[in-house]
């Protein structure tokens, strides 16, 4: 089954993909490797999960935050390379703004983790590191980045500027 039939299985969908917030592209392919660059908790342009998590954000609703992220790191896969070209997940970066006392940040990263590998099964398994951060852009909550290894696909230009 692929990645698209299981979304929808799960009752997900996949957002718009966003545009960079600056000088940079939205996905990098250097020979068979795909870096996605951060994407936050942005559904079809509308900005979600704005707060420190143990303040504003819940451990719960900061899951469903990292959760959207991974759906937008999907969208762009989709659009700018393919799933068919995906050999794999390699590692995510995952970034969060919280109180002081709050302590739970793998459980909102398994927001993401987990949607990884239920849509991407064995391909989406992942090395991950978790930060914590003073600001996020826009006061979002959390951020993901993410680099996969993809089949090359010699005979095009590479596709990052799309």
């Amino acid at each position: 089954m692929n990645p698209l039939e299981k979304l929808k299985i799960l009752g997900l969908k996949l957002p718009e993909v966003s545009s960079p917030g600056g000088n940079y592209v939205s996905v990098n392919i250097r020979k068979n490797i795909a870096y996605i660059a951060i994407q936050f908790p942005i559904l079809n342009s509308e900005f979600k999960y704005q707060g420190r998590l143990g303040n504003e954000v819940s451990t719960e609703e900061g899951s469903k935050a990292m959760e959207l992220c991974a759906l937008n790191v999907l969208s762009q896969v989709n659009q700018k390379i393919g799933f068919e070209r995906i050999i794999g997940l390699n590692h995510i970066d995952a970034y969060f703004q919280s109180s002081e006392e709050w302590d739970d940040s793998p459980i909102v990263v398994n927001g993401a983790s987990d949607l990884f590998v239920n849509i991407l099964e064995e391909k989406g398994i992942h090395s991950r590191a978790i930060f914590g951060v003073d600001k996020l852009p826009r006061n979002f909550c959390v951020g993901l980045t993410t680099s996969f290894t993809i089949l090359e696909d010699k005979n095009s230009v590479d596709n990052s500027m799309k």
